[in-house]
């Protein structure tokens, strides 16, 4: 099959035909439909996170079951579906507690035996490897997809919506009434606004640096913006809720904006990181601002519980009441992935698509 393979920090994808296994008991080969093209992937590609090369990204992705392996009885060949890239196993203290996004006996973030190219292995990302025709994961992974979603838009729900809304309704539990600031509009930014109005939110502020973001915050929802370029973010933030705002969103992934978020929120508030902070990264908060009960908590994955959460999800976009096909920029066939990237790392797209052949 062909996938994007990358071999080395900061070096291009190259399109490459790789061998991959038969699904083996409790896994499911998916045919590939649709993938987004994420930041988390880019981080990866900077060197900000490791992983083992080379290495097959990709985890934002949705398609056709292919085979499946023995006792799997969730999903048959045929079915549509969303890949989750965690994939739950069911018994681990965090699952049995509801937690199946903080896996501890699941698949991880890499598996070096189920994919190889030239005798070599590869890593498997995530534990499905979404930049390839085909993708061999979890079937505890798989989530049903109506005959009515788009592909493309069930493999934007496998992540920065799942992600973005997540984190405003399950992490955050946003009340309503709350004021909100976000800061970082992208694809997850987006929808971590959208998530906020759905919750009762009655301020959402967008912050970013670039006009075109603050545009898109806008039509998803957002009732104020600051443009960070111009001035302090905080201090205009503040402006507009004096005090500071209930809860603030860092969906960049940057530890200046994850220490402004804490500035922005008032005494008693909480600071959200959904960002992909730099590994080796350290944030730092001001000791006394822990007597107002200022608290900064983590959101991974929109502490989703993906067989609950996709489908109400998915619903709420068959009744057009959460945006995602207004998400999508740009569609790109597999080799353009590389110019995929570079336009999101131009800040040029709230969510590119890569698009493989039904």
């Amino acid at each position: 099959m062909k996938a994007a393979v990358l071999h080395g920090v900061d070096q291009p994808l190259l399109i490459e035909d790789i061998d991959i296994d038969e699904p083996r008991a409790g896994e499911v080969l998916v045919k590939t439909s649709a993938t987004g093209v994420c930041h988390s992937d880019l981080h990866f590609m900077e060197g900000l996170y490791p992983t083992r090369f080379p290495v097959v990204l990709g985890h934002e992705s949705a398609g056709v079951v292919e085979k499946i392996g023995e006792g799997v009885t969730n999903v048959a060949p045929g079915d549509r579906v969303v890949v989750a890239f965690v994939a739950s196993c069911a018994i681990c203290d965090n699952c049995v507690q509801g937690k199946p996004y903080l896996c501890t006996g699941g698949q991880g973030l890499g598996r070096h035996d189920r994919l190889s190219f030239g005798g070599e292995s590869v890593t498997q990302f995530a534990g499905m490897s979404a930049f390839a025709e085909h993708q061999l994961i979890s079937a505890s992974a798989c989530v049903p997809v109506p005959d009515d979603v788009p592909m493309e838009v069930a493999a934007l729900v496998g992540c920065s919506v799942m992600t973005g809304v997540g984190a405003a309704s399950n992490t955050a539990r946003i009340e309503v009434g709350s004021t909100v600031a976000v800061v970082g509009c992208g694809g997850v930014g987006l929808n971590v606004i959208q998530g906020a109005i759905a919750s009762g939110a009655s301020r959402v502020i967008a912050v970013d640096m670039l006009e075109n973001k603050l545009a898109s915050a806008r039509e998803f929802g957002a009732t104020d913006v600051v443009d960070a370029s111009s001035g302090d973010p905080v201090a205009a933030v503040q402006e507009l809720v004096p005090g500071g705002v209930d809860y603030a969103f860092e969906a960049i992934g940057l530890t200046v904006t994850a220490e402004q978020c804490f500035e922005m929120i008032k005494r008693g508030g909480r600071a959200v990181i959904v960002g992909m902070l730099p590994a080796a990264s350290s944030v730092t908060l001001p000791g006394a601002a822990f007597l107002g009960e200022k608290g900064m908590i983590g959101s991974f994955y929109g502490s989703t519980r993906q067989t609950h959460d996709m489908p109400w999800l998915m619903e709420l976009y068959r009744q057009k009441r959460l945006k995602i096909d207004e998400l999508i920029s740009r569609r790109y066939d597999l080799d353009g992935i590389n110019e995929a990237f570079a336009a999101l790392k131009n800040g040029e797209v709230n969510r590119s698509v890569i698009t493989f052949e039904e």
